[in-house]
């Protein structure tokens, strides 16, 4: 699994490829001014995340 930083002009210029990019290596990481300040994570990985954490702090999140 490749995490990559997307600084934030990138991420949205190129979209689809931060997209692709997550389904393909794995979770994607956006920065702001250099900071880490959002991560994309493919749905199965996100559903994964859910289940193993608490049911309610997901369960508003549910896509």
């Amino acid at each position: 699994m490749t995490r990559r930083n997307w600084p934030v002009q990138d991420a949205k210029a190129r979209f689809s490829e931060l997209l692709e990019a997550c389904v393909r290596e794995g979770p994607q990481i956006v920065t702001r001014r250099g900071e880490e300040t959002a991560v994309l994570v493919p749905i199965a990985e996100w559903r994964r995340l859910c289940d193993a954490a608490r049911p309610s702090r997901c369960d508003a999140a549910e896509p």
